[in-house]
């Protein structure tokens, strides 16, 4: 491989020659040398975005040679210079729960800039969007060889308007691509296909340009994508669409916690034991709205798929990413995963020209630092309510002990028969095990140790337990190839862990429903369940219905739990079930070694399986190819349709924005507690007739049975702001002892949010939400902010915020606050009954201070001084417009 660089006109622009051909690039060293500061010590997560500063600089953004320097002044105060920035992507990934609302959105832009007088050709993509459909798979059959086959058909069945709708989008929209149904999870078919690591594109100058492979996605596990060093994270829908449509993600440079990783993984221990650590300490830490960049000694031998393991969990940890700089393994994994020979001689030749590459030598400077030794995992699990709870496996039958007694205030060994059934339900027993998520089934070590798992104890002649509900579903299908070539397929199948889908499933709470009879015994002994999930989430609510504790483990725990159907045990000491001649059999009888897993990795994770999976990776099966749309540049939204109606946000929209006004005479909706995240907020899961959605639906003549879940309505509005804020474990301390959706309406009485919602509005009364630590954690979901908005919510007054769901709340035109000096709803002593008054918005300043003025309900007045968290100049237009999607349709307008 020859590399030369040469000088081209622009002062940082550079020429890379790669095995005789010749790309330009962006310089850092080149942009030293022309003074613009001293860039050889940051972090290459904080290069990478001054690359994004040094390009857009030169195309003549609004990018300032101030903000180059800033990066250097960062350097210079040790980690820490929080200017304001405007930072463009390279691409954009989306799933079809987020992503079908983000199209929605598209559809309606056009038929607001015709409105405008503007062309429906204006609303496109300017920047290249795949879309994944991958979260629509739902498990209603599990356990036998038919269930792939059923769940699909189901899920076209559920789903026939979406999906054609997606590829009405495809066909309508440029630089939109679909990958349909069935393919895999949108993580890791971005991990393993659609990243490139390094970039190549040709400028206005038709002239090829080499850059980071970037993005946002509309996930918050977008950051998956991080262990190959590519530079992303979960964005709201919102957000995405104003950078489609070229508008930047406005950003602070943020600080970067370096997390330095030493020593070696143990026998016996996985990616996700290390994950689980990694989060526990970084939530400790405190890194929110911040990088963390992981170096060290144990990068040498810590392989790729663990990486994407460790990144993957970003928003678990509460990072807006976690970032693994290029070195020798990243060009490995982009060869064994079928990538061109040429892209990884660019990777390579790119990042060492750049300062990018990882080496002995990299020791950049770090905000703040971590170190984990790798030599002190042990098998963990998380939970039961949190992705930091960590357990190390020797304390969980301990652990869960505790919880009953202190969190779920149950009794243990309290038996309920099960109709029909030789066995009775009590807490504690696993009714799901489930090997699922983008965390994990992307992770060839782990999957093949838990078909391992699932080999030595069929041939010992053990099974699930009967209560168990167990499912595989792999993140692409390479996993089900080398299962396949390994011959372990067999064996899951043989203990219960057949193929039910290529999808997000459990994790996102598309469990389906387990067994009714089980689920009534639950229901009559008030009795704790719980599941076993490989995924990175376990909010309540979130799984199932049916279960209160929720753990995540590796693919070989799971299995492991499975077989002994309960939490109550002591996996590390205690049998966990017997053999064919009734001998007990213990986990380290079972459990494979690492030696067995690498040797198995290395035979059937080939290059082949890769390219073989993904050379018609857009064409999809025959009913996907089934599937018929209309020609047409704006949607004809069908009246009758349950999934897709054109949302009001653009309807009668003038050309001219607003002005923020002050808020008076605000009523409250609801008074939250701590760590009340998206799941809590935004509709999410299966829901009942009895709700305000259902009997939406009931009043359509859709049957309950076809109700499907809220993720798979999200193209509709009325259903879904009908389902905001109505979580069946949401506490609303306006009410006393209530769980679920519900707070007091106008009059006093209790009523569902929804409709509390409807009759202020019409009474002309603006809403605002008072709540805690960590509001909006978890996933990026912009039906928490679109749902809020449609109920009429104003402001949000919390302790602090999550990123995402901050700033999809101002894209949403609702306004986030924080209390300051010490200041809480407790210690302000609020009901609910209160009104609320804002001043001083009329001549709002970014993260400025104002008075807020509390009126109780006997009369009295709190005054006490409340932090505005619009963080950015841009984001005040946001605000001034309505929100993102409304300043970026009236540019397009003024423009036309």
């Amino acid at each position: 491989m020859t590399v030369t660089v040469g000088t081209d006109t622009a002062k940082t622009r550079k020429t890379l020659t790669v095995g005789g051909q010749s790309i330009d690039y962006y310089s850092i060293p080149a942009a030293e040398a022309a003074g613009l500061g001293d860039f050889s010590k940051l972090p290459a997560a904080l290069k990478v975005v001054l690359e994004n500063m040094l390009r857009f600089e030169d195309g003549g953004f609004s990018v300032s040679v101030d903000d180059i320097k800033a990066f250097s002044e960062w350097a210079d105060k040790g980690g820490k210079n929080p200017r304001e920035i405007a930072y463009r992507p390279a691409r954009v990934l989306m799933q079809d729960f987020t992503g079908v609302p983000a199209v929605v959105d598209l559809a309606a832009m056009r038929d607001g800039i015709v409105a405008l007088g503007g062309d429906a050709q204006q609303i496109n993509p300017l920047n290249p969007v795949d879309l994944v459909i991958d979260h629509s798979v739902m498990i209603d059959e599990f356990g036998n060889p038919r269930a792939f086959q059923m769940n699909v058909d189901r899920e076209y069945e559920r789903n026939l308007e979406r999906y054609t709708f997606l590829k009405w989008g495809q066909k309508a929209f440029n630089n939109f691509r679909v990958v349909p149904p069935g393919t895999g999870i949108c993580h890791q078919v971005n991990l393993e296909y659609l990243s490139q690591t390094v970039w190549s594109d040709t400028d206005q100058h038709g002239v090829e340009v080499a850059y980071p492979d970037t993005l946002v996605g509309t996930d918050s596990h977008t950051t998956m994508v991080n262990g190959l060093a590519v530079l992303g994270w979960g964005v709201g829908g919102i957000e995405a669409e104003a950078a489609m449509l070229g508008q930047p993600v406005s950003m602070l440079i943020p600080e970067v916690v370096g997390f330095e990783l030493t020593g070696e993984m143990m026998e016996g221990t996985t990616g996700t034991d290390l994950v689980l650590k990694v989060v526990e300490m970084l939530r400790a830490h405190g890194v929110v709205g911040k990088f963390v960049e992981f170096y060290g000694k144990g990068l040498d031998v810590l392989p790729l798929a663990d990486r994407a393991t460790i990144a993957n969990m970003a928003p678990e940890y509460g990072a807006t990413c976690g970032f693994f700089p290029i070195d020798d393994e990243t060009l490995r994994y982009l060869r064994n995963t079928g990538r061109d020979e040429d892209r990884v001689a660019l990777v390579e030749a790119y990042a060492k020209a750049n300062g990018f590459w990882r080496d002995a030598d990299y020791a950049p400077i770090y905000t703040a630092t971590l170190s984990l030794d790798m030599g002190t995992i042990v098998p963990a699990i998380s939970g039961p309510k949190r992705p930091q709870d960590y357990v190390a496996l020797t304390n969980a039958k301990t652990a869960f002990t505790r919880e009953m007694e202190e969190t779920f205030k149950r009794p243990m060994g309290k038996e309920v028969a099960v109709a029909g059934e030789d066995y009775t339900m009590e807490s504690g027993k696993v009714v799901i095990a489930s090997i699922t998520s983008c965390t994990n089934t992307s992770n060839p070590y782990v999957m093949i140790g838990a078909g391992l798992v699932a080999r030595k104890a069929a041939a010992l002649g053990m099974d699930r337990k009967p209560w168990v509900k167990t499912s595989l579903a792999p993140g692409s299908q390479v996993v089900s190839e080398y299962l396949e070539a390994a011959g372990l397929q067999e064996d899951l199948d043989k203990i219960g862990f057949n193929l039910v889908g290529y999808g997000c499933t459990t994790c996102i709470g598309n469990s389906g429903p387990i067994q009714k009879e089980l689920s009534d015994a639950i229901a009559e002994g008030d009795l704790v369940a719980t599941s076993v999930l490989s995924g990175n989430r376990n909010f309540e609510g979130r799984i199932s219905p049916d279960v209160r504790a929720n753990y995540l483990a590796s693919p070989p725990l799971v299995v492991a739990y499975a077989l002994a159907g309960t939490m109550d045990i002591d996996l590390s000491t205690d049998a966990i079930g017997q053999d064919r001649d009734g001998n007990d059999v213990f986990l380290k009888d079972i459990w494979p070694t690492s030696q067995e897993i690498n040797e198995l990795v290395e035979k059937t994770v080939t290059r082949e399986a890769f390219l073989k999976k993904y050379a018609d990776v857009f064409k999809g099966d025959e009913k996907w190819q089934a599937v018929q749309t209309p020609d047409s540049e704006t949607y004809d939204w069908p009246a009758a349709s349950t999934y897709i109606q054109n949302p009001p946000y653009f309807q009668g929209m003038s050309k001219d924005p607003g002005k923020i006004t002050n808020l008076t005479g605000a009523k409250v909706l609801a008074v939250l507690g701590d760590m009340v995240t998206t799941d809590h907020i935004s509709p999410a899961g299966s829901f009942k007739d009895t709700t305000p959605a259902g009997q939406y639906l009931i009043d359509r003549q859709v049957p309950v049975r076809e109700f499907n879940s809220y993720g798979s309505r999200r193209g509709n509005h009325e259903v879904m702001m009908r389902g905001t804020f109505a979580n069946i474990r949401i506490k609303n301390e306006m009410l006393d002892g209530v769980e679920g959706g519900y707070t007091k309406g106008p009059d006093g009485e209790q009523a569902a949010i929804f409709d509390a919602a409807m009759a202020h509005q019409e009474a002309g009364t603006p809403l605002v939400i008072f709540a805690g630590e960590q509001y909006g954690a978890g996933s990026s979901r912009d039906w928490a902010a679109k749902g809020t908005a449609l109920l009429g919510v104003k402001a949000v007054i919390a302790e602090n915020f999550e990123r995402i769901h901050r700033s999809n709340l101002v894209g949403m035109g609702v306004i986030p606050f924080e209390f300051t000096g010490g200041d809480s709803r407790k210690s302000l002593g609020l009901t609910g009954d209160e009104t609320v008054a804002i001043s001083g918005l009329d001549t709002i300043e970014p993260l400025q201070e104002v008075p807020a003025t509390i009126t109780m309900a006997d009369g009295t007045v709190k005054d006490i001084t409340v932090k505005c968290r619009i963080d950015t100049a841009v984001e005040i237009e946001y605000i001034e417009n309505g929100g993102v999607l409304h300043y970026v349709l009236r540019n397009l307008s003024k423009s036309a």
